[in-house]
């Protein structure tokens, strides 16, 4: 029994020792079962073993494809060492360890990502203000870019977001971008643009999987609202010196660039200051400068005349002296050159009022007298002042009025024969004692006329020639000339002499008026006649014909010599007046013209139709439209002969008419010219009988209706007693009867 128990004991004892043997050897893998590496990166995964001395290792993928790294085994570690980490790499690594007849295998699980780079910002321009620019933000080299999401922030502003959820169709590395346009404003200037982009791949370092990129705007504000100022000004005397100062506004500043433009349109650069200053000016100098401000996003100009000029002077205009018509507008200007600011004044050399208005501008100054009058003549001064300088110019005014060309009046029309009176005016005229008027018939003085005398007074005065002669025929054609002349040789002023003139048309009163008639004054209706007149006269008389109303009254009709009536009527009858009429005066002629008509238009008719009942009253009525003189015959055609019927103004009536009063009606209508017949039927019914309203048709219809409304009541009887039995029999009820 002991020796049993021995047995057993060292038995298992051995299994325990054989246990605890099998449960030392081990094998660990680092990292640990997941690793997360970078592309491009170096990373080593660790196989150690505990309770063996001396393992073997090997290293495979799970799907047996290359391990695509180094391998170093020593003691009971083994290194895979996968540099630079690829595509390649991407997979479940196992390491098999053995010891003696032991074997342990431990797997890692290696995921590659790429996200090495920082994000980019792009800019598609300057960032100009008001103009649109373009950012990009860009990621490089990025892997998985499904798991990648950006956002593009201007200062603390979200402008953009944006992930790339996309179906990755093949292993690669990607470069991703967002983009954004937006406009800057001012208030941009200073502020951060921040490109954020993420992986969400939960298991790396947070500072590998989220990168940003920072810049700080630069907004450019184009150059604008650029200003001269030019010390002391841009009128300038020789031998001046001119400072000119040149500012712009824009971001950064603008550089000032300073020019003058020459002849031919070029720039010609003077200076890069802000200040340009020019000494001892010239008169060549005179020209036109330019500022030009700009920076990297554009540029402004602007420009400033500099006139050099002549030393101070005082021009007046229009010179020493002016003639000024009365009525008329003067300018009288007062220049100055060599002085920037000039100021003016004017005076009368006896200090009178100027009466006119005085208006200064610039270097130049005027005084307008409007309207010129008798106030008006004097000496005028102009005096300029510039800075000490005082000069004075003078002009004298002198006023006259000769405004219009002489009139000439007829005391009426020229008449051969009849005496005129001609009149030569000369209106408004001043100074009237240097006037001379003459008064010509084609190259004949009829008569000439001065006008000398004191003028006690200033004043416009109208002078007048008058000549009364007796114009001839011989007259016509000849001009009449009115020549007024105006003696003032001191004066200068356009004209001095004048001319009216008139073409001498004498006239002659109309005479000898004659009508010509073709073919007769006596016509039939429906021909044409032609009337002729003439006139003798001076101008030729103007013909113009007329009717003469029944109440004397004419009606025109012509004004043509010849009057032609076609397709004449009665109404054409009647007298027609010839007028030979002209400025002298009128005559005229009369002609008496008869149109002869045969009746026509014969109407005849019946009231109140040709269909009448006997006993109506009928009224049978003849007319012949518009013709005068004219017989009208009614009478009723018979076989035995023509009865004439008494009518008045062709009506003839019939009371109570007659059968016997049917028949042929007649009416003639005649004159001496000719005649015309119409002719109607009358048609008289007999009144019809009383017995006629009782037909033997309604004697039928009243028969039947005394026999079939008895039948009617036998039936309803019938049915009646039918109903009370139940059924009904025709042929059983009549037997019952029976």
């Amino acid at each position: 029994m002991p020796r049993m128990m021995v047995v057993i004991f060292g038995t298992s004892r051995l299994l325990w020792m054989l246990f605890a043997a099998s449960q030392a050897f081990q094998i660990e893998i680092s990292p640990e079962s997941k690793l997360i590496a970078q592309i491009g990166d170096s990373v080593s995964l660790t196989c150690s073993t505990t309770g063996c001395d001396a393992p073997s290792f090997s290293w495979r993928t799970q799907i047996d494809s290359p391990l695509n790294g180094k391998v170093r085994s020593e003691g009971t570690k083994s290194t895979l060492t996968l540099s630079p980490v690829g595509f390649e790499n991407e997979h479940s690594y196992l390491c098999t360890a053995t010891c003696d007849s032991r074997k342990r295998e431990k797997g890692i699980q290696v995921e590659i990502f790429s996200f090495s780079k920082d994000p980019e910002i792009h800019l598609s321009g300057f960032l100009e203000v008001g103009k649109p620019v373009t950012v990009t933000c860009l990621v490089r080299d990025v892997y998985p870019f499904d798991r990648l999401e950006m956002d593009l922030l201007k200062g603390h502003h979200l402008v953009k977001n944006q992930e790339f959820l996309e179906d990755m169709d093949r292993k690669s590395l990607e470069t991703k971008s967002l983009e954004v346009t937006f406009t800057p404003v001012s208030e941009d200037i200073g502020k951060s643009l921040v490109c954020r982009a993420k992986l969400h791949i939960a298991e790396i370092d947070l500072m590998l999987k989220e990168r940003e990129t920072t810049e700080i705007l630069q907004v450019y504000i184009s150059p604008k609202n650029t200003v001269i100022s030019v010390n002391p000004s841009t009128m300038l005397q020789e031998g001046d010196s001119v400072t000119m100062t040149c500012s712009s506004d824009g971001l950064p500043a603008p550089e000032i660039l300073w020019s003058k433009k020459l002849e031919n349109g070029n720039l010609q650069p003077l200076s890069g200051n802000a200040t340009l200053t020019l000494i001892a000016m010239r008169m060549e100098d005179s020209g036109i400068y330019v500022c030009e401000a700009v920076n990297p996003v554009g540029g402004n100009r602007k420009e400033v005349e500099l006139i050099v000029q002549e030393p101070f002077t005082v021009e007046i205009s229009p010179g020493s002296q002016i003639a000024a018509q009365i009525g008329d507008s003067v300018v009288l200007t007062c220049g100055v050159t060599g002085c920037e600011s000039p100021s003016f004044s004017w005076r009368t050399q006896i200090d009178s009022p100027l009466s006119g208005k005085v208006r200064s501008e610039g270097t130049k100054s005027t005084l307008t007298l409007s309207p010129v009058g008798f106030e008006n003549e004097h000496s005028y001064l102009c005096t300029a002042t510039c800075g000490h300088k005082k000069l004075e110019k003078g002009i004298q005014v002198e006023v006259y009025s000769f405004p219009r060309d002489p009139e000439i009046e007829m005391s009426d029309l020229l008449v051969d024969g009849n005496p005129v009176t001609v009149t030569c005016k000369v209106p408004n005229v001043y100074p009237f004692d240097r006037l001379e008027i003459e008064l010509l018939k084609g190259e004949s003085i009829m008569k000439n006329q001065e006008f000398f005398g004191d003028m006690d007074k200033q004043s416009l005065e109208t002078k007048s020639l008058e000549m009364t002669f007796i114009p001839t025929t011989e007259d016509t054609g000849k001009v009449l000339v009115c020549q007024a002349k105006l003696h003032i040789d001191e004066m200068e002023f356009e004209p001095k002499q004048r001319w009216g003139t008139q073409t001498l048309y004498v006239n002659v009163v109309p005479r000898n008026v004659t009508i010509l008639v073709s073919p007769s004054t006596i016509l039939e209706e429906g021909s044409s006649v032609n009337m002729t007149c003439f006139s003798d006269g001076f101008p030729t008389p103007k013909i113009l014909w007329s009717k003469q109303l029944h109440d004397g009254d004419l009606q025109p009709l012509s004004e043509n010599t010849t009057l032609t009536l076609i397709a004449t009527k009665m109404d054409d009858s009647g007298i027609y007046v010839c007028e030979g009429i002209n400025q002298a005066g009128i005559s005229r002629k009369e002609v008496e013209l008869i149109i002869q008509v045969a009746p026509k238009d014969i109407q005849l008719t019946v009231f109140p139709s040709e269909t009448v009942k006997e006993g109506d009253t009928v009224i049978i009525t003849c007319t012949c439209g518009n013709v005068p003189e004219t017989w009208i015959i009614l009478k009723k055609k018979a076989e035995i002969g023509d009865k004439l019927l008494k009518s008045i103004r062709g009506a003839y009536t019939i009371r109570k008419a007659q059968l016997e009063d049917a028949g042929v009606y007649e009416c003639e209508s005649k004159n001496e010219v000719g005649s015309q017949l119409r002719s109607l039927t009358l048609d008289v019914k007999g009144r019809e009988n009383a017995k006629d309203y009782f037909s033997p048709e309604l004697l039928v219809l009243y028969c039947a209706s005394s026999l079939i409304i008895p039948a009617i009541g036998m039936i309803i009887y019938f049915a009646r007693r039918a109903n009370m039995k139940g059924s009904y029999s025709l042929v059983e009820a009549q037997k019952s009867k029976v």
